[in-house]
This record gives C-alpha cells, structure tokens and sequence, in this order.
C-alpha cells in the first residue's frame, strides 16, 4: 500500500459530504499527487482525518489514505511510483493485520482441550466485554460477572436516580453492563500506540456491533452515550451466542486460592470453580480493593487526579477553535488543555464534552462524584471538561495502600454534605474570590442564574460553595489553570463560567500488580485488567487491555498444555 500522510481539502463550512463524496474528491488527489490516473487507484482506505483550524475561519479537513495501485503488484512497484512523486507525506506501507492466535503465539489451531479451561471475567466494562469477546470467539465459554443490571434495565434505574435522587448502590453511572463508559461521552481516542493493532481491532468490532464507520478514521472518534448502551448490547449478544455466559447483578464477593492459584470465586454467596479469573473492575470497585488487599494480593498505591467539571456555552468554545458560533460542516468543537502549576502541579482537561451533560455520577451513599455525558448528536447549549489536578499518595495523608480511596471519599462527602445530596455549583467569579479572599462570597439565597452560561445537568444542582470541596492548595492551582487556560480559550476563565463539584473518578488509585505473562504478581490465574487494574485510562485503552489480557490467557493455557 502507498500512504499518502496529508491530503487538504477546505472545509466550506456549508455542507458535509457523504463517505462516498469524499472517497471521489479525496481519489482525485490522491491521482494527482501521485501522478498517475483515477482509473490506476484499486482502492482507497481512509486512514485518518482531522481538522487544521490554525488559520481560521480557513478551515481544512486533513486526511491521511493508504491507496493499492492495479500495476504496481509489488512493493518495489510502489516504491517505483513514490519516488516519482517526489513528496516526504508519500510512503510506501505495509498495513498492521490483527490476528489473535498470532498474538497469542498459537500455531494453527487451539487444542480441543484449551476450551475447556474455566474462565471468569469479572465486570462488563469494555475490559471485560473485549476480553470475553476474543475469548468466546476462539472457542472459550467466558463467564461474565456483573454486580450491576444489563443495559437496559441499568438505563431506567440511572434515570430515575437523576430524577428523584433515589442511589442504587449496585446499579449506577459506575456499575452495571458497559461500565462507567456507558455514561459518558463514548470517546475512543487513546494515547496509546497501536503497533499491535489491537486499537484498530477494536475499532472495527465497535463498528461491527454499532457504531458509525466513520470511527475507524475520526482523529477524536466518539459514539456517544446513546449508540455506546446498544453497541454493549449487541457485543453481549454475540458472546452469549459464542457460547459465553452473562450474570447480572451477581457482585463477587471473594476469590478462593488453592497453593497460590485461582480455584474458585464467590458470587452471591455462591462457591464457583474456576481456574482463571480476569479482575475487570473498574476503577470505582472500592469494595473489591478491600476484599483484595484482605486476600492479600499484591497492589500499590498509584497517582490520579481530581478537580471539577467546568460548563461553558459551546458557542464559546466553537468561536474560539474554528472562528464561528455554529459551524454547519464540523462537528462541535473540543479542546485540550494542558499546564504545570508554580508549584509543580500539572492542571490539565479530562473527558472533554461538547455539547454534553454534567452528571451525577455517584455510586455510594453519602457521597457525589460528577462526570461529563452526551450523546452522539452532542447538541446540548453547554461544553463541559473536568479540570482537574494531579494528586499522588504524599497527598493522601496515610501509607495504607488503599490511602487514595479514603482520600476521593472525603472529597466526596463533602460535596454531597455542600449539596445535600444534589450537585453543588458555583459561578468562576465566586469561586475564584473565595480561593483569592478578594471578596466576600455571596450567600446561596443571593445566586441568580446568569443568562450567559445556566448548569446543564443530568441530576438535581443546587448552588453551593464548591470552593469549599479540595484543600487549599488543590484549589489554588485549579484557578493557577483556569486563568491560563483563559489566554488559551478566550473566554474560557470568564465569571460566567461554571464550576461543578466534584470529579474524583479520573483513574483509579491503585495498581494491581500483575507479571509479564499478565498474571497477578503473587496468585496465579488471576489477572488484572483495564482500568480499575490501572492498566488503563478510558474505553479504547481499556479495551485494548482487555483484547491482550485474552492473549497472554490463551499463551498460558496452550503453554500449561505442552
């Protein structure tokens, strides 16, 4: 294959072309780049596509495209043709091939005897639906346990929460089918490099059960709440009709050793054999911390962050990244934002929102955590974007290895005491005075709605004193990063924007330690994966991880029958 890195083609800010339209417009350049005829390309892949808004309101959509050539059957064809076209963006190519069996170091076929291996995952985050996947798809019969409803059911309860205030303790924006995830933005950009291909492969599987094609190419790919819930669903659907099994509402409890080994869990009071067990938690399982620093397995404190989710009107942030108010052609726009603090703190956005919800988020009594949520058409009024602030376990005031989640507990009491249970918010302006001490704060019953930016919630607000949430020096490196974000985003540190309180979800505080051939450090069949493992930070590198655990299961299992 030829790449081509850098097609440009100007963004009219009118209209969008179809997959096929833009396939037809992107051929005739990738022809003329490459000098040779339309009639010559066989096929053309789109590879990525951005958008370059540096000389705005000239907007370009930025592409990258693997083209197959009919006359040039081998590479040295290719290099042939590239170096006629005497440019640095055109390369010749060779497309990363996901195969599992590969991946796993199985020659030809699995054993007969491998698939009767008795497997656990624990958690249907995309973690433990990924890994159950690739399992049930080479012949594995996967168990998936989740202490939380299916989908469906988990949809009406999350719902009714956000209207009444009622918390399920089981079922929530964190547990149940489809992890924290499923209530969120669905963005599936990661950091992490794919050379393996597992990021495309998930990609391709995410499209397979749902999604829009489109993501297989989008720089910042996301699905969206809505479409994410019936992707989940589909995903479990296949499994189940792989031969794998689903079990709701079923929390383990506790995992049996026998000589340093996995023989069997405990789930709903029920004693089950297995002889792997995959710790697909999620990173908001604090019970399940408990329950294995009890059983002794080896975990260590790790660094996470916390801070606030901060609303602005999308209209802001679109004038700001493209030059207009509401661009017909683009979708709306996002930000990153990244800064160290004087004082060596990095202030940074995290699961940016446009055109999304502030969400109450919480999953134990007597405490609020908030998230950001849309859906996939992202047409809500208001932008929003945790910003947050780096902790690491100097901060956590305690050696115990569980220092982090008593540490994001008493965040979180606190902002449910602020709100007496509802989400507590405050005007920039306010908050930014009270960490300052400039001016006085004025009293809850004094708060009017500013028409410039009014919460856009997805559970009962009410304003409060967010200010009073983290401790001072977390607070001042907050306003340290809004007021240079402003220089950024113009508008961005304005009084009218609005902090909501308070984000503690961010990773997970603590990191299950886990070998080379992914297994736990210190008990054998037991792995720890994706993101309450801390092996990951989000749906694409949670289920990544989760598509490699499965390898190094099948690697061990083959290994073990030789």
């Amino acid at each position: 294959m030829i790449r081509i890195n850098q097609i440009k083609i100007l963004n009219d800010g009118k209209s969008l072309r179809s997959h096929d339209e833009l396939c037809d417009v992107l051929k005739k350049k990738a022809a003329k780049l490459l000098r040779i005829t339309e009639n010559d390309i066989e096929e053309l892949v789109i590879m990525r596509q951005s958008i370059d808004a540096r000389k705005k309101p000239q907007i370009y959509d930025v592409f990258m495209v693997d083209v197959s050539v009919k006359r040039a059957s081998d590479k040295k064809a290719e290099e042939k043709i590239v170096s006629k076209a005497k440019d640095k963006g055109i390369t010749v190519t060779t497309p990363v091939v996901y195969d599992f069996l590969e991946k796993a170091g199985v020659e030809g076929n699995l054993p007969q005897k491998a698939a009767d291996t008795k497997i656990a995952v624990i958690g249907s985050g995309p973690a433990g639906l990924f890994c159950a996947y690739m399992l049930a798809s080479n012949g594995f019969k996967p168990v998936v346990f989740e202490r939380g409803a299916d989908v469906d059911k988990r949809q009406e309860i999350v719902e009714k929460f956000w209207e009444t205030g009622k918390l399920d303790t089981r079922t929530n924006v964190q547990f149940g089918e489809g992890g924290a995830g499923t209530f969120s933005d669905g963005k599936l950009n990661t950091m992490v490099k794919d050379k393996d291909g597992r990021g495309r492969k998930a990609l391709s599987l995410f499209t397979t059960f749902g999604a829009d094609s489109k993501i297989m190419y989008d720089a910042k790919p996301h699905i969206g709440t809505d479409v994410l819930r019936n992707v989940v669903k589909n995903m479990r659907n296949e499994i189940i009709s792989l031969g794998g099994e689903f079990r709701f509402e079923t929390q383990v409890t506790d995992i049996v050793t026998e000589n340093g080994a996995v023989k069997a869990l405990v789930a709903n009071g029920e004693e089950i054999p297995f002889d792997v067990a995959v710790l697909a938690i999620g990173h908001s399982a604090r019970d399940t911390f408990s329950m294995l620093k009890e059983r002794g397995v080896l975990m260590q404190k790790k660094p996470f962050a916390v801070g606030f989710r901060v609303e602005h009107p999308q209209k802001l942030i679109n004038l700001s990244q493209y030059g207009m108010e509401e661009p017909k052609s683009l979708p709306v726009a996002s930000y990153k934002l990244v800064m160290n603090t004087k004082e060596g703190r990095g202030v940074y956005s995290f699961c940016m929102c446009p055109g999304g919800y502030v969400v109450n988020a919480s999953s134990e009594e007597g405490r609020l955590a908030v998230n950001g949520m849309s859906y996939s058409k992202r047409d809500s009024e208001n932008a929003n974007s945790a910003i947050i602030i780096t902790v690491d376990p100097k901060d956590f005031g305690s050696d115990d290895v569980l220092a982090g989640v008593e540490f994001q507990r008493k965040l979180e009491e606190k902002a449910y005491e602020l709100g007496g249970g509802k989400i507590p918010v405050e005007y920039y302006e306010d908050f930014k005075n009270a960490v300052s001490g400039d001016e006085g704060v004025p009293s809850k019953e004094a708060v009017r709605f500013r028409d410039v930016c009014r919460p856009n919630t997805k559970g009962a607000y009410i304003f409060s004193n967010v200010h009073e949430i983290l401790p001072d020096d977390l607070n001042k490196s907050f306003v340290e990063g809004m007021e240079k974000f402003g220089t950024m985003i113009k508008g961005y540190n304005s009084p009218d924007a609005l902090i909501a309180g308070v984000e503690t979800r961010t990773s997970s505080p603590v990191r299950i330690n886990r070998i080379e051939n992914g297994e736990s450090e210190n008990i054998n069949g037991l792995y720890p994966c994706g993101e309450g493992a801390g092996y990951a930070g989000g749906i694409m590198s949670a289920a990544m991880d989760g598509i490699k655990i499965a390898e190094f299961i099948v690697k061990n299992i083959v290994e073990t029958l030789r």
